[in-house]
């Protein structure tokens, strides 16, 4: 049985740094989650830490960063956006990137584990 039949929640938090709303922070732990339960991707571990700049001048005051633990593999994004539903799309978007590279990175390795055929692996 895996985890996610088990009931147990993966384990990355999403974090608020400065003055970001309930909404804001509720939007960016759903787009997270729907990322994260996909069939095929496997448990992953670490944190999202969302910011709002004080500067109402700057043109994209939403930053996010994501650092997760993969496979045994570290994936961070950076994300900046004018609002805070476009900061969840963008580091969803980029998050999917990084994980569809990992898993294929992990898949080809897998298949590529047989020895060359002279190490008497098939020829």
């Amino acid at each position: 049985m895996t985890a996610k039949n088990t009931g147990t929640m993966v384990a990355v938090r999403v974090r608020a740094e400065g003055n970001v709303d309930d909404e804001a922070l509720a939007y960016v732990q759903s787009k997270v989650d729907a990322l994260l339960d996909r069939p095929g991707v496997p448990l992953a571990g670490g944190e999202v830490r969302i910011a709002k700049a004080a500067a109402h001048h700057t043109a994209r005051p939403w930053t996010a960063v994501a650092e997760l633990v993969v496979r045994n593999t570290y994936v961070v994004v950076h994300a900046q956006e004018a609002t805070a539903h476009e900061l969840a799309d963008r580091l969803q978007d980029r998050l999917r990137g990084q994980l569809t590279r990992v898993l294929h990175r992990y898949e080809a390795a897998r298949r590529s584990a047989t020895p060359p055929p002279w190490r008497g692996g098939e020829v």
